[in-house]
């Protein structure tokens, strides 16, 4: 009896053992797939849109940016709260704590690019919104002061200059029933900015176009690497990094999102170092960061 309850205490003993030990095999071929993540935000409040001597980008997260030219204050693509999935950042600010803006700008339909909760927080501080023709729409749709442009198209803000830059990001169309709409490719656009510091060129989500290769040689490019088929893919962020040579690249559309799995979201800022020609010029910001913008010398 004794030997028998002996016994059996060793084979619960075993058992046991031999759960663990298969629960940590398991366990270890479990591989967590690696994402790149942001830089703790750096928080910005009503300081940030002073007037001032210089212009300043700030990286919103995602594919947002804040920039302030000298007191004229703009975003383009900003997303501040409200969205549909998981995301790895803090914002830098809150809506409710923008001061005034004279403009928003943006680029696509999309809604880690045009945030209904974003924009009708900003509504009351915003003076303009532009956009393509049919992004306007939706946010005239919404009561919003908003004028819409075609590519190719320039607008004023303050003292500078923006002209509408060729995008081809009409996704919808190659998934049968993912839209009744069928959408063209002035849909979306990009944005040539002319400050008195420098040109920013802001791509929005684009497959590599002829016209990426061509422009004038902006002095910072909003730099879009993600590998995915509707964006640049990798490969065609290199040739755009290789056709402006010494433009700092001001990483956007990573590092935000938790999507390990969706190539939009989860490209690694250390991969396109190793890979991208004058690497020093890769600018990595933490959210809310700000950058200076300075005149290239030039040819």
């Amino acid at each position: 009896m004794k030997t028998g309850g002996f016994s059996l205490i060793i084979l619960l003993c075993l058992s046991t053992m031999l759960n663990v030990n298969a629960q940590d095999v398991s366990d270890s071929t479990k591989v967590k797939k690696y994402q790149a993540k942001a830089a703790a935000t750096q928080f910005f409040g009503k300081e940030a849109f002073n007037e001032s001597d210089k212009t300043t980008l700030r990286w919103l997260g995602m594919a947002g940016f804040f920039v302030n030219s000298r007191g004229t204050t703009f975003m383009i693509d900003p997303v501040l709260e409200g969205f549909d999935m998981p995301v790895l950042i803090d914002f830098p600010i809150k809506a409710k704590d923008v001061p005034s803006l004279d403009a928003v700008l943006i680029t696509h339909a999309d809604n880690d690019h045009f945030s209904l909760p974003t924009i009708s927080k900003l509504k009351d501080v915003t003076r303009i919104y532009h956009s393509t023709v049919y992004v306007d729409s939706l946010i005239q749709n919404e009561g919003y002061n908003s004028l819409g442009h075609n590519i190719g198209d320039d607008f004023n803000i303050g003292n500078i200059k923006v002209t509408l830059t060729s995008a081809d990001h009409a996704y919808q169309n190659a998934t049968p029933g993912m839209s009744t709409r069928w959408f063209k490719n002035e849909d979306a656009c990009g944005f040539w900015i002319e400050t008195l510091d420098g040109a920013i060129w802001a791509p929005g989500d684009s497959r590599l176009l002829p016209e990426h290769l061509e422009y004038p040689i902006p002095d910072a490019i909003l730099f879009d690497f993600s590998d995915s088929e509707w964006h640049f893919t990798l490969e065609g962020a290199l040739k755009i990094a290789s056709a402006y040579p010494n433009t700092p690249l001001l990483l956007n559309h990573w590092g935000s999102v938790d999507a390990p799995d969706f190539t939009p979201f989860n490209a690694d800022p250390e991969k396109l170092k190793r890979l991208v020609t004058n690497p020093e010029r890769v600018v990595v910001l933490a959210p809310g960061e700000g950058y200076t913008l300075k005149p290239l010398k030039k040819p």
